[in-house]
């Protein structure tokens, strides 16, 4: 497939945005005594999770304050994925609430944005079927938001953006990030590997990366403000460099986050195994900064349903970089996605998927009954098995994945680990809650102050979501 030529939105056009966010503001001040509200919540992803800081940025640019009550809101802006049914479903569920509360109050504003709105039959339905919506733009036109307000809030009519393209790659919007401690930091967009269950290159377009001199410069800005964590995103870090000038891939750039001075660490997410090299792992064996844990989705531990699949690689290619990197990184995790149910699936290939994580042993599992997507491949192939049945074979795989789970926990028993204290704990007065760097959770009771530090925990119990210890 041939690569794309990279593209970037200019300067100029993000100056012109600017523009708009100030006329909006000028008109917003003369509407409201008092700064406007949005209320922004981002489904999905952690990549949505990132598109909506850039949103609050680009709202807070206009003048809006932001409340965690619908009811308060003067703009509602739901942030959407289209990655599985019943994830649309929520988002639709969530506009048709919004009905009366927009009946009594004519002046709210209600914007849809994200994966959702870049497909057209969605970007059509909400026309016809939700009249009292005021904005749609699709992942392609987020920096268009200050446009699409103005023209909104200054009477014009309804205001769709949903381009089609291989999207471009977006520098200098403002940001607001939802944390202090931990920060989304995005090195890549889009995918080019049309798995045939996956919407995500229809809705997010082709491959294309950001420049490793912008990508560090964000980086070394976050160590500076004392960001404790940086996770790299994108839909497959491990094609990261595709389209760029020169040749960099993504352990170069790990190595290059990796020199930055300052007490740090460094998580990535998402890996296609069909792009997981061994350098990638040598690298992440050498990088002290890089977390000792790789999400590696394998989705099935069928040679023929991967085919279906189309994802490129064999059960045995990639149970050798398992063993690869367990041998290269002492006390590795791995966690990974899991479809149930895909078309034509048997109950002996999906005994092959249990026998699959029996040998990995994985930290954590993220597990999905097959939901179809339309306009993917696998939504017109045959599925004979009654959606009774593959919830039976989801229960199936979830038993396993317990009593893994469980073993795995006991072996932190009597551990001294190095923890970041990211917040406060599930288990009472006092208690905090951390993470390793093999994504282990832990709590762990001591003063507030120690979140935000990395603090060493002795393990004393734990339980199949937590382990729990005490400070050394």
């Amino acid at each position: 497939m041939p690569e794309q030529v990279q593209q970037a939105v200019s300067n100029q056009e993000i100056a012109a945005q600017m523009e708009y966010a100030g006329r909006a503001k000028s008109l917003l001040s003369q509407r409201y005594s008092h700064p406007p509200m949005a209320y922004v919540h981002s489904f999905g992803c952690q990549q949505n999770q990132s598109d909506g800081e850039k949103i609050k940025g680009l709202l807070a640019q206009i003048g809006y304050g932001f409340t965690d009550q619908v009811e308060n809101a003067d703009l509602v802006i739901y942030n959407t994925c289209a990655v599985r049914e019943n994830a649309q479903d929520r988002v639709f569920g969530n506009v048709g609430a919004l009905k009366p509360v927009k009946q009594e109050r004519p002046d709210m504003l209600i914007g849809l944005c994200g994966c959702m709105m870049q497909q057209n039959s969605v970007s059509e339905k909400i026309k016809k079927s939700y009249p009292y919506v005021d904005l749609v733009f699709g992942t392609h036109a987020l920096h268009l938001l200050p446009e699409l307000l103005f023209r909104r809030v200054s009477g014009e009519k309804r205001q769709f953006s949903n381009a089609e393209g291989p999207g471009r790659i977006v520098e200098g919007l403002p940001l607001r990030r939802d944390g202090s401690i931990k920060a989304n930091l995005p090195v890549m967009y889009g995918c080019d590997n049309f798995c045939s269950y996956c919407v995500v290159p229809y809705v997010r377009g082709r491959e294309r990366s950001r420049r490793p001199e912008d990508i560090l410069s964000e980086a070394r800005e976050l160590v500076r403000q004392g960001y404790r964590e940086i996770t790299l995103l994108g839909q497959n870090v491990n094609s990261y460099g595709k389209g760029l000038p020169e040749p960099v891939d993504f352990s170069d750039l790990l190595r290059e986050i990796n020199r930055i001075e300052g007490d740090f660490q460094i998580r990535f997410m998402t890996s296609h195994p069909k792009d997981c090299t061994r350098k990638l792992i040598e690298t992440i064996a050498d990088c002290e900064k890089v977390c000792r844990h790789i999400h590696l989705p394998v989705q099935s531990g069928s040679n023929r349903i991967l085919k279906a699949m189309n994802r490129r690689y064999t059960v045995e290619g990639y149970l050798e970089l398992i063993d690869y990197a367990r041998k290269c990184i002492p006390g590795i995790t791995f966690s990974s996605d899991i479809i149930v149910g895909f078309p034509g699936e048997t109950y002996e290939e999906f005994r092959q998927t249990v026998e699959l994580i029996k040998r990995v042993r994985y930290h954590t599992l993220y597990t999905f009954i097959y939901s179809p997507r339309e306009g993917t491949k696998a939504a017109s192939m045959e599925d004979p098995i009654p959606e009774k049945e593959k919830s039976r074979w989801l229960r199936e795989l979830l038993a396993e994945q317990d009593v893994i789970r469980g073993e795995l926990q006991n072996n932190l028993i009597g551990k001294t680990i190095r923890v970041l204290a990211d917040g406060e704990g599930k288990s009472g007065e006092g208690w905090i809650s951390g993470r390793t760097a093999s994504n282990d959770i832990v709590e762990f009771i001591a003063p507030k102050e120690t979140i935000g530090s990395f603090i060493t925990v002795e393990i004393e119990r734990a339980l199949n979501w937590a382990s729990f210890g005490k400070l050394k």
